[in-house]
């Protein structure tokens, strides 16, 4: 038989990052977000967003360093335009968004994920 002459060479399963935090799961090649083991559905820009802090937890990110790296712009009015997809990510992925527990406000300079509090 053929078969007998092919030496066959063990596969490994590739192994893809996902992001890990309590409650919240980030799969990064699959574009997926998991609260509480639920799909999320983000925009692009949410979706960006939530890469981008849980990337850097417990770093503090400028409102134009969001802007920069996730619109891929510079802009001198990009205040409204990151509150309004961090408003919206923290009524998504939040347990409760008026207290959130991932997505923290930095007074003045912008946010961070605080992975230390998460999910708790």
């Amino acid at each position: 038989m053929l078969a007998e002459y092919i030496k066959l060479e063990v596969v490994q399963p590739i192994s893809y990052p996902i992001l890990h935090f309590p409650g919240l799961e980030i799969r990064l090649f699959q574009r997926q977000v998991l609260q509480g083991g639920e799909d999320v559905s983000l925009t692009r820009l949410e979706y960006s967003t939530i890469v981008l802090l849980a990337s850097n937890p417990g770093i503090v990110l400028t409102r134009t360093q969001i802007f920069e790296a996730v619109w891929n712009m510079d802009s001198d009015s990009c205040q409204s335009s990151i509150s309004t997809v961090i408003c919206n990510l923290r009524k998504k992925i939040e347990p409760d968004s008026k207290n959130p527990t991932y997505i923290k406000t930095v007074l003045g300079v912008g946010y961070k994920f605080d992975m230390r509090n998460a999910g708790e």
